[in-house]
């Protein structure tokens, strides 16, 4: 069996009141110091901007994917409207042709809503709301 040794073979358990663990703190944070600086001189282009580019990228890749899954939903939930007005009103490609635009321009305007080149509904810019007209 173990006979009375702590987990670290010492016999002590729970923390040590000596200091060698904050002497190899600082002699690693000394070190990372180091290496940090070292690399910073071999690759000055990577520590600035490139880590920042990459990040963008990713985040330039979710935001199409956002924009373009809100414009294809607009579309498909038009068509599906336009489908179900044919379908219990006899009207047949009527409903489909006019909800399918209707559904289009609803895309478009979610697709600008997200990009923030327009406010949403019932969201006005300062000094333009209806107490402005008096």
């Amino acid at each position: 069996m173990a006979g009375n040794n702590g987990p670290d073979g010492t016999g002590e358990t729970g923390p040590r009141n000596d200091r060698k663990g904050d002497i190899r703190d600082d002699e690693l944070e000394r070190r990372r110091r180091e290496l940090g600086a070292s690399l910073a001189a071999r690759h000055p282009k990577a520590i600035e901007g490139e880590d920042n580019a990459q990040a963008g990228g990713s985040t330039g890749y979710g935001q199409a994917f956002k924009l373009s899954s809100e414009f294809i939903a607009g579309v498909v939930v038009g068509i599906a409207i336009g489908w179900m007005v044919d379908h219990l009103a006899g009207t047949s490609p009527w409903g489909l042709i006019v909800f399918l635009l209707v559904g289009f321009a609803a895309g478009v305007l979610n697709v600008l809503r997200s990009a923030g080149m327009v406010a949403g509904f019932g969201q006005t810019k300062s000094g333009s709301g209806p107490k402005d007209l008096k």
